[in-house]
């Protein structure tokens, strides 16, 4: 099964760029499902504004994947006045989309894993207070950890915690891919210079559908 990681980025475009991440990831997630495919956001770096995202990487796998992100890559305008500046003339703004192969980022290996089991705390009763069930995973190579604790069992909150450092882990090697692969895609400068590549979309309040 292809698996990808997708990041929408606003580049160093203004706010309203941040708004429109938001809202094109909307629309790929539903758009996504509607194709089978499976989906979990990774990773993600929230805007200083309610409601904004700078960037955010997306794990998308499943039957016909890489056809379907082929319509979403490049750039994407969205056309809509801006929810900030009540006055502002300009109506088109651009965030960008980069879909990474998942077998090109990283190759996955358990020994680069290290657990630690913890006294678990929170609901549960006496007995999950009673044992180390809970459980870190840290990645080496990146010193990223997690921690799972939901479980009763340590061994069921050791899958959890694989499970989830991988879905983590995802999001720090998109970053690290995206930043690798600037030059040759250019993103920046395609979004300031506002060169279509991909689709183009109309937000207008909470109603958003890609323009024909």
């Amino acid at each position: 099964m292809n698996e990808y990681v997708v990041q929408i980025s606003s580049g160093r475009g203004p706010e309203e760029c941040w708004k429109v991440v938001a809202k094109v990831l909307e629309v790929f997630l539903k758009e996504a499902k509607k194709e089978n495919l499976f989906v979990d956001i990774v990773d993600k770096e929230v805007g200083p504004l309610n409601g904004t995202l700078l960037s955010v990487s997306v794990l998308v796998k499943g039957v016909g994947v890489r056809a379907f992100l082929t319509n979403w890559e490049g750039s994407i305008l969205w056309i809509s006045p801006s929810p900030y500046r009540k006055f502002h003339k300009r109506k088109n703004w651009f965030v960008g989309i980069k879909a990474y192969d998942l077998g090109d980022l990283f190759v996955w290996n358990d020994k680069e894993v290290v657990f630690e089991s913890l006294r678990a705390s929170g609901p549960g009763g006496q007995h999950v207070n009673k044992t180390e069930s809970a459980v870190r995973a840290k990645y080496l190579p990146s010193g990223i950890s997690v921690v799972a604790s939901e479980r009763r069992s340590q061994y069921q909150n050791k899958t959890e915690a694989l499970e989830r450092l991988k879905a983590k882990v995802l999001g720090w090697n998109a970053e690290v891919a995206s930043k690798k692969a600037q030059s040759q895609w250019n993103q920046h400068n395609c979004l300031e210079r506002g060169i279509l590549s991909g689709r183009s979309m109309k937000g207008c309040n909470n109603q958003i559908k890609p323009l024909k």
